[in-house]
């Protein structure tokens, strides 16, 4: 069956860095699609990044932008998440997804399967 298991959450101080990674297992993953999302307490989940299946293009949401960087390798099944410039309003647990048709990577109802999520918490 599918797997996708996230890593590399944790606690860290405003202002510093996390790298989240999540490997897949189980299906084809240069086929796919990956993407981040998070979820706050009380909020509703929200797109981090994507990026299509090659990694020739990346999609990122506004409050990211320029902090964050999304990359891939299909050799390993692995994507990476990586987190700079981190702040209070970042903590959520963060989920990585696989997208199989790769039409609307922003939209969390593409994507096929989930992982289990990793929490990461900013500190101020």
């Amino acid at each position: 069956q599918v797997q996708l298991v996230e890593s590399g959450g944790g606690l860290v101080q405003a202002g510093g860095s996390l790298r989240l990674s999540c490997a897949a297992s189980g299906l084809t993953f240069s086929s796919y699609a990956m993407g981040w999302f998070r979820q706050a307490p009380g909020k509703e989940r929200e797109f981090v990044a994507a990026i299509m299946r090659s990694g020739g293009r990346t999609y990122y949401a506004d409050p990211v932008k320029g902090r964050f960087t999304i990359s891939r390798d299909n050799a390993k099944s692995t994507v990476d998440l990586q987190m700079n410039s981190l702040k209070p309003e970042d903590t959520a647990v963060y989920y990585c997804a696989a997208d199989r048709d790769s039409r609307n990577v922003v939209t969390g109802s593409s994507y096929d399967y989930w992982g289990q999520g990793t929490q990461v918490t900013v500190s101020s």
